[in-house]
């Protein structure tokens, strides 16, 4: 018989409730939130599972990563649906909430979420914007040279901020250097507006390009596309749903600004999208040609192919 886990996972300790397939709790037991002490219970031989579910959160990739490690079929699941789903208990507790993940694991009753491989956290860690060049530090020597109490205490702090911008310069010079060493940060760069933070930002966001099987999925993911009231007769659009990843979503809205407006280079997706701000407006034109950016970059990472700024050769 197929079993399915539900976890309920807080800081110093993670409620695990088993149900078989008919949906009879077999087992309910809390343990410290780890990895090893999660195995010891959902390892043992009398369980074979076919699912296991936890929520999105601070610890959802550690322990995530040491379950599917140990080949337990395990899903991280998003956390608006799964707070949606469990707000019809009466009594929210943790070990209710467990039973509630473990029975949708069971009735499928779920909307999972892509937990990023290690290698694209380590790409996101190196992602620092570029300090200005501004004498600073001698302005502010300038201000306090005749105030002996006031040089006591700035002059530490300067020194801690040179310190920063030495180590933000070298962080700077290994994101181009990742960018440089990666084919396919290099051929999202050759869209207009996309630069290496932009490249290295939706590289490392979307991870695994095969999760979306259509490329106009990926605005909705970074909550671009518009949110709808819909309830028998009415049906509103709204504006964007801002969900997903805020970071990514910046980036896309500043590069889609970039093109419309600093790019002196004419191309096909500039014009389409100066048609929608003299339709629409300038602000709706930028959230349009972010999303538009999702897909023609999904599209050339699948395909292994490079921007073309003409209708023919894009026909071509």
């Amino acid at each position: 018989m197929d079993y399915f886990a539900g976890l309920d996972v807080s800081v110093m300790d993670t409620s695990v409730c088993i149900v078989d397939g008919t949906g009879k709790i077999v087992r309910e037991v809390k343990v410290a939130s780890e990895p090893d002490a999660l195995l010891t219970v959902l390892t043992s031989s009398r369980y074979h599972f076919k699912r296991i579910g936890l929520e999105a959160g601070p610890l959802s990739q550690w322990l995530f990563s040491a379950l599917a490690e140990a080949d337990l079929p395990v899903i991280c699941v998003e956390t608006r649906h799964m707070r949606a789903v469990l707000k019809a208990q009466i009594n929210k507790t943790d070990r209710n909430d467990a039973r509630g993940i473990a029975q949708m694991m069971r009735v499928g009753f779920y909307r999972p979420v892509h937990v990023k491989t290690l290698r694209s956290q380590k790409l996101r860690m190196l992602k620092v914007g570029v300090i200005g060049t501004v004498k600073f530090e001698a302005r502010i020597k300038e201000l306090v040279e005749s105030l002996p109490d006031l040089v006591a205490l700035v002059e530490p702090l300067l020194v801690v901020r040179q310190v920063l911008r030495e180590q933000i310069a070298i962080l700077h010079r290994r994101v181009l250097a990742a960018v440089r060493d990666d084919e396919v940060c290099r051929r999202l760069m050759t869209v207009p507006g996309v630069g290496p933070i932009v490249a290295l930002t939706y590289r490392a966001t979307v991870d695994v390009p095969a999760r979306f099987r259509r490329s106009k999925s990926v605005g909705a993911v970074f909550g671009l596309t518009p949110a709808r009231d819909q309830s028998g007769e009415r049906d509103r659009p709204g504006a964007i749903s801002r969900c997903g990843d805020e970071m990514m979503r910046s980036t896309l809205y500043e590069a889609a600004q970039i093109l419309l407006v600093r790019s002196s280079r004419w191309s096909w997706l500039k014009a389409w999208a100066m048609k929608i701000a003299r339709h629409r407006g300038m602000k709706k034109a930028i959230v349009a040609l972010a999303r538009r950016l999702t897909v023609i970059m999904h599209r050339i990472w699948i395909d292994g192919t490079e921007f073309r700024w003409t209708r023919e050769a894009t026909a071509a």
